[in-house]
């Protein structure tokens, strides 16, 4: 008989849209330093998942797991010969059930943390400050505003910072909008200094998950989030397939000390990207690797695929040609509208580039990349920057590097979508 340990992570994640939980990295050592490891295994979390099995032998083991917020699980295990033994590792309750994803990422604070009555300290970062604290913490509920079909240059640099510029004579949705804006109300879940929006293939979602409204709907699609004093232009990746973008509009602080975040609750790329926010890209890498089919194969869904991608590129060290670096060249070819594709194929190209002629292919590429507007992902942003700045004595480069670097300054860099910061301090 075969002896084996299958491992849970155990939280509830609100799990209508997820019947198998998501996929944590976690690792099983020998207690004794002996034998085997098994590293950068993958665990699902959940209620409602099946547990893991990994085949192992006899002995004792700790079983660890890392969540993408950062914390780490572990747990010993006694393992009898010709058996299975169950392990399962649990965290803190989040706030609230409907919240878990955004625990999940490290978005918001467990239980215990979020509904301690202490007072909670003043952020000395004047970019980790939502705007709500001058008020005693008493604030009107905010507003925002779906954009689900902007004007095809509002993603562009030149009209992002514009709006950062001032303040409007008009709403920044119009500014953005082709077709008409939508105001749309937080879900009625958990409390009003935490909300939170979700959004599906075609817009806004009730708290069932259920289309709360529907408009036509572009390339991209943004999300206008107002507080006290300032604005906030969020990239809203859709759509996503069939999973839903969660948006968490924190009013209290969050452990990240981003005032807005925004989450896919994909099972493997969700966690993927918290991974890759914390620069964790190796960790985030044994969620993507053995995905690269389901990423690439069809291309139904762009944005999963430039988020594997840059987790890919990302975590490779090394010159050699991989049978992703072709699936580059088609997000590159066939996405116009999505500036990550032009900007991971300059980038993986200006790494290998030997030649002049190579690295003139990943100048044109970066510079096409801007052109093509604002990244979706924050990394974009900053990879963008760093490609740019390799060419500091060709004036179209440094033009576009300046542009580019103006923006950052308003963009919440902890979190894996472009958030714009309008008013207010800059990020």
């Amino acid at each position: 008989m075969s002896t084996g340990l299958q491992v849970t992570v155990a939280l509830s994640l609100h799990e209508s849209d997820l019947p198998y939980g998501a996929k944590v990295v976690g690792d099983i050592y020998p207690a004794d330093g002996t034998g085997s490891a098994l590293r950068d295994v993958l665990f699902p979390c959940g209620t409602s998942a099946p547990a893991a099995r990994y085949e192992v032998d006899p002995g004792r083991y700790l079983v660890s797991a890392t969540l993408p917020s950062g914390i780490v699980l572990s747990k010993d295990a006694e393992v009898s010969e010709g058996r299975d033994t169950h392990v399962t590792l649990r965290t803190a309750p989040s706030p609230y059930e409907s919240h878990s994803w955004q625990y999940l990422m490290g978005n918001i604070e467990s239980y215990g943390a979020y509904h301690d009555d202490e007072t909670i300290e003043v952020p000395r970062s004047q970019g980790s400050r939502s705007g709500v604290w001058e008020t005693g913490g008493v604030v009107a509920p905010g507003s925002a505003v779906w954009v689900g079909d902007p004007k095809p240059d509002s993603w562009h640099f030149p009209t992002m910072l514009a709006l950062t510029g001032g303040p409007s004579p008009e709403p920044i949705a119009l500014d953005l909008a082709h077709s008409a804006p939508h105001t749309v109300p937080s879900l009625d879940l958990g409390d009003s200094a935490a909300r939170l929006y979700r959004f599906g293939p075609h817009g806004p979602l009730d708290e069932q998950g259920e289309p709360a409204r529907q408009g036509p709907t572009g390339q991209r699609q943004f999300l206008v989030v107002s507080l006290t004093g300032a604005e906030y232009v969020v990239t809203l990746p859709a759509p996503w397939g069939n999973a839903q973008i969660e948006v968490l509009v924190n009013e209290r602080q969050s452990p990240t000390g981003s005032t807005v975040s925004v989450t896919v609750r994909d099972s493997r790329v969700g966690p993927a990207l918290g991974y890759m926010a914390r620069g964790a890209f190796d960790t985030a890498a044994a969620l993507v690797k053995d995905a690269e089919d389901m990423l690439y194969a069809k291309m139904e869904n762009p944005l999963a695929a430039v988020a594997g991608a840059y987790i890919l590129v990302g975590s490779e060290l090394t010159e050699r040609r991989h049978r992703w670096d072709d699936w580059l060249d088609h997000l590159r070819r066939e996405f116009p509208w999505l500036s990550d594709g032009s900007l991971l194929w300059g980038m993986r190209h200006l790494r290998r580039a030997h030649t002049e002629t190579e690295l003139s292919e990943a100048r044109d590429a970066l510079v096409e990349a801007f052109d093509r507007g604002v990244p979706v992902f924050t990394l974009g942003l900053s990879r963008l920057i760093h490609g740019l700045s390799e060419f500091p004595d060709d004036p179209e480069c440094a033009t576009r590097l300046d542009q580019a670097r103006l923006l950052s300054y308003r963009v919440d860099m902890r979190e894996p979508f472009v958030i714009v910061g309008l008013r207010g301090v800059p990020q």
